[in-house]
């Protein structure tokens, strides 16, 4: 698969005017918290009509398809947050969508892309995966949507790092959950033609770190993965085509424990009433640690996609 170019200023600017009347604006709120090490705001994506990013990026790729691409219908592979933007996009459009789902997605997604009207087909984790690779599941005849590796849909999530620049301009750092690159990229691809000195830094969880171990190599390297409530990031691989971009672009990555990540969820519902996912909360884990420095610190609350239950052992601290 071929590298990928960083999208321009110009072309994230006109991904906002597509998306705009469907994606939010979302806002940018200061962190209640006293002793934080740094001044933390919280970038609400979990506000968004899906509760997450993903409708930004789903939104910009599928309004530059062509028509006849459309009719076929879209699919895409994803855990749950990507599924529901493409869905919600597709139902708009009155087309059909179908959704390639790993079999530990949370029932929480798969309820959601079930009332957005999206095709569900479960396949195992590995199986999956290779569709993440080879951009293709065989059987579906239709048009498939990267949920990372799309050149739209980077710049359609870079448009978060438009709206932080204009309402924080003074931000010194952005810290971002790392999935598959395509949000982390995206924004950093926006600040760099915007205010260049600001760092944009992945945030992963430990227990599924692929970027910060190849970044350690200086290559692409495989990691164990460990099953945890953070199930919207980690894998045990990062995206080939994404190494050249992610690693040029991002200032590094600061990993977590799936505890700290809790903490850091408790912490915003008690103090701003924000609920996150599990990678929501790891930007604002990363702050919290203290790693990514002092000065004014952008976290990226990507979504707030959580089962009840999980949600319930994280507030009652058995998580």
């Amino acid at each position: 698969m071929r590298a990928l170019e960083a999208p321009t200023l110009e072309e994230i600017r006109a991904a906002r005017e597509r998306i705009a009347g469907h994606a939010i604006r979302t806002p940018l709120v200061r962190f209640e918290l006293e002793d934080a090490p740094a001044a933390i705001w919280l970038k609400l994506e979990n506000l968004q009509p899906i509760g997450s990013f993903k409708l930004r990026g789903s939104g910009n790729a599928i309004a530059l398809q062509p028509r006849e691409a459309l009719a076929r219908g879209v699919y895409t592979a994803s855990a749950g947050n990507m599924a529901q933007g493409l869905a919600w996009h597709a139902r708009r459009l009155g087309i059909p969508c179908t959704v390639v789902v790993p079999e530990h997605a949370p029932k929480t997604k798969i309820a959601a892309i079930e009332r957005f009207g999206a095709k569900i087909v479960r396949i195992p984790f590995e199986d999956w995966w290779r569709v993440i690779e080879t951009h293709h599941h065989p059987g579906i005849d239709a048009t498939f949507i990267h949920p990372v590796s799309d050149p739209a849909v980077i710049a359609g999530n870079g448009t978060v790092g438009l709206e932080i620049f204009e309402d924080l301009p003074e931000v010194d750092t952005i810290l971002v959950s790392y999935g598959g690159g395509a949000l982390s990229s995206g924004i950093a691809a926006a600040l760099s033609a915007l205010k260049p000195g600001t760092k944009v830094y992945a945030c992963e969880v430990s227990t599924a770190a692929p970027f910060a171990a190849s970044l350690a190599a200086g290559h692409p390297v495989s990691v164990d993965y460990v099953p945890s409530f953070i199930d919207g990031i980690g894998g045990r691989t990062m995206l080939d085509e994404m190494w050249p971009l992610a690693s040029k672009l991002l200032a590094g990555s600061i990993v977590v424990t799936p505890q700290e990540a809790a903490a850091a969820l408790r912490l915003m519902v008690e103090r701003n009433h924000v609920v996150a996912e599990g990678a929501g909360a790891v930007s604002v884990a990363a702050a919290l640690t203290g790693k990514a420095g002092g000065g004014t610190i952008a976290c990226v609350v990507s979504g707030g996609n959580i089962d009840l239950i999980k949600l319930a052992a994280i507030l009652t601290g058995e998580v």
